[in-house]
């Protein structure tokens, strides 16, 4: 998928109009609109400011499949799980499964 079919995705996706998108992301609404109607490849920093707009990174943009928003409580565990040695992350899956169990 092109950047210009992954951000008319990600409006569909998300119900946001290209006005909604242009106040998000700090572009002109005629910006936004060229991109949309011509197909025109957006600069990295026009791409990055859409991205700020649509509250993911690059790398989540040009991702395949689907999103995964992540909270910042899970984005600080993964931070922690890779320090741990295999055997505490053994032990952590083995406790979080018998948390979800009950």
């Amino acid at each position: 998928m092109d950047a210009t079919e992954r951000i008319k995705s990600l409006l569909e996706q998300r119900g946001w109009t290209a006005y909604r998108l242009s106040k998000s992301c700090g572009l002109s609404e005629n910006t936004i609109a060229t991109i949309l109607k011509r197909n025109s490849l957006p600069s990295i920093g026009t791409l990055e400011s859409i991205c700020k707009g649509f509250g993911i990174t690059l790398s989540e943009f040009f991702a395949e499949g689907d999103l995964i928003e992540v909270s910042s409580d899970t984005k600080q565990l993964i931070e922690y799980w890779g320090g741990l040695s295999p055997t505490q992350k053994k032990t952590i899956l083995e406790l979080v499964k018998n948390m979800n169990q009950k």
